[in-house]
């Protein structure tokens, strides 16, 4: 029997919540190089979005290994000789990747100061549609190995801010959202409608419940229909944004109840979108996914098309269109022009997508000693915003840990555990019941 040629491969996702640990973990599979047999070992980082069980279910992403970790915890598992990954991804807000980098580049040097040279090839990226913070997402996220834009839009502008700057750019990577895929789109029995809820786009009550009385309006409004709410979270649990209105709450308040023909569901988006005639979204990536199956797809008007909301990111799509519109019958004909510069490759290519990504990688694994992470932000170039970003994951402007930073060698006690589990819920009864009803006391 001949030797097997695959070669093992040990893949690290250190992700902040449940979206990005389905980004993270998806895109290792990804970008690993074809001939690898993959062990992922994934890290989910301690905070207010931290997934649940059920969330973690819901993604739907295995890892050989899976555990909950400080920002400390991590970077010491990292400095172990026995922690010797070959891809390192991090999947976190950009604070959280440039807290990262520095801690690990403080490790890893400590590290090679006892001879061993050998570190990941570090890859970090975003999870969607970039609409917002676009310069400050990126210089947070400069000084990985790779990263990673979702488009070719995305390379374009991550270069030009990079450049802009003064910093090197040749760690952008083109690829695609890791999650496209699926069956190419077929009429269904009985027609479906699906919103695609967001947990802070629109952020108002006011915005939220207009949103939800025209999807129950156009329920009625064509009773042979089924119409269905696809929602991200259970009230209390945390996605990447706070939710502040949950839809569930405001649906308990429509007047005469809900239409038979109208539910609330959750679920991976994938599995929904197999049933979907018509996705409905203000701006969630998943407007990508369905276009990706050519399923009709509407960015919605009603509220104006602006920045805050992120559907801006959608003029020149033809997807635009509102409730009035569809209500009316009218399907929206999406720009191909468009929908190819951002990384949705309905035309079959989606498979080579991902190709310069693992190229680079491979060739940085066995190009021999990688060099220091160099992050663009220094205590010389931002003396007065990067210490607080490190200080904020307890590190030191060196990014060695701060005295008094999370044990890293002790499993929390049960007695941590009860107190933990109790001030994250206080914290999400905070966001989600207390701070709406001080905002409208101060609005009287």
């Amino acid at each position: 029997m001949p030797a097997s040629t695959t070669k093992s491969l040990r893949v690290a996702v250190l992700a902040d919540s449940d979206t990005r640990w389905k980004w993270g973990a998806l895109t290792a599979n990804r970008i690993a190089p074809a001939d690898s047999d993959i062990r992922l070992d994934g890290y989910l980082l301690r905070g207010r979005a931290t997934p649940t069980a059920r969330q973690l279910e819901e993604v739907g992403v295995r890892a050989d290994s899976l555990r909950e970790v400080t920002s400390v915890e991590f970077l010491r598992e990292m400095a172990r000789e026995e922690a010797a990954y070959d891809v390192l991804v991090l999947s976190l807000v950009g604070g959280g990747v440039q807290a990262m980098l520095h801690g690990l580049s403080h490790q890893w040097r400590e590290r090679a100061a006892t001879g061993s040279t050998k570190r990941p090839v570090v890859v970090t990226g975003y999870v969607g549609v970039v609409y917002e913070k676009l310069a400050d997402g990126l210089l947070l996220r400069h000084g990985a190995d790779l990263v990673l834009a979702n488009s070719r839009q995305d390379a374009d502008r991550f270069t030009a801010v990079y450049e802009g700057v003064g910093a090197d750019a040749s760690s952008v990577t083109e690829v695609a959202l890791p999650f496209l895929g699926g069956a190419p789109y077929e009429k269904h029995d009985p027609y479906t409608v699906v919103f695609a809820a967001q947990p802070s786009v629109p952020e108002s009550r006011k915005d939220r419940t207009y949103l939800l009385n025209r999807l129950v309006q156009h329920a009625r409004l064509h009773p042979d229909r089924e119409v269905l709410l696809k929602l991200r979270s259970k009230p209390g649990e945390h996605t990447t944004h706070i939710e502040e209105q949950p839809y569930q709450r405001l649906a308990e308040r429509i007047p005469g109840g809900l239409p038979a023909n109208f539910r609330l569901v959750y679920g991976h988006m994938g599995e929904v979108l197999d049933r979907t005639d018509l996705l409905v979204t203000v701006s969630s990536t998943a407007a990508l996914e369905s276009l990706h199956r050519r399923i009709p797809t509407v960015v919605l008007s009603d509220l104006g098309v602006r920045e805050s909301l992120g559907n801006h990111h959608f003029v020149g799509s033809g997807c635009l269109a509102s409730w009035d519109q569809l209500d009316d019958g009218h399907i929206p004909t999406p720009d191909e022009r468009w929908v190819a510069r951002q990384g949705v490759s309905a035309d079959g290519s989606y498979e080579t997508a991902f190709d310069a990504a693992r190229e680079r990688i491979a060739g940085l694994l066995g190009g021999g000693t990688l060099p220091d992470l160099a992050p663009y932000y220094t205590p010389v170039t931002a003396p007065g915003y990067l210490p607080g970003i490190l200080a904020r994951h307890h590190l030191a402007p060196d990014g060695s840990p701060l005295p008094g930073a999370p044990d890293a060698d002790r499993e929390p006690g049960a007695v941590r555990q009860i107190v933990r589990r109790a001030a994250r819920g206080a914290y999400r009864h905070g966001v989600q019941r207390v701070a709406p009803v001080i905002r409208r006391m101060g609005e009287l």
